[in-house]
């Protein structure tokens, strides 16, 4: 009631204009303060993994993409590719979409979503755990997954390198 008050006294001193910047400029600061980008809660660096029988020891962001889109469902000499992501709750799964796919885990459930409802494709298995995405790779030759920088890997995987 007190705000109300002044908003009218300062009416009568500085004209009706006033009321109007004030409140757009209310509106303005409301609007960036709900749709600002913020980063994700616990967002983490990760490191890509591969089977360890896979030749591969490099592959390009666009590359990486591609193939947890699946648009691109082999690898360069003939073996399918089998990806496999984080938990959509993982903050290594939050920088992995953002640093790969240019876009937020949401975004990418989004368009998983399309996919699944028009009945083209489903998305890669989640894991829960770093542990369970090392163990899913190393259980299948194309296997590629990503897990938190820093993680031990067992024998079975290998890191690659990702390129820009």
């Amino acid at each position: 009631m007190k705000i109300l008050e002044e908003i009218e006294m300062r009416d009568e001193t500085m004209g009706a204009p006033w009321r109007r910047r004030w409140i757009a400029g209310l509106c303005l600061l409301l609007g960036v303060a709900m749709g600002a980008p913020r980063p994700a809660a616990g967002a983490e660096p990760f490191v890509v993994i591969v089977n360890a029988a896979n030749p591969v020891s490099a592959v390009t962001g666009d590359q990486l993409s591609a193939l947890f889109l699946k648009k691109l469902t082999q690898w360069s000499g003939g073996l399918p590719a089998v990806p496999v992501d984080l938990g959509a709750e993982a903050g290594a799964r939050e920088s992995f979409s953002r640093a790969i796919h240019h876009k937020g885990t949401g975004a990418v459930k989004a368009y998983w979503q399309q996919l699944i409802f028009s009945g083209r494709d489903v998305p890669p298995a989640e894991k829960g755990s770093a542990r369970e995405v090392i163990a899913f790779v190393a259980a299948n030759r194309g296997g590629v997954g990503y897990v938190p920088a820093g993680t031990p890997l067992s024998a079975g995987v290998k890191a690659v390198d990702v390129k820009p």
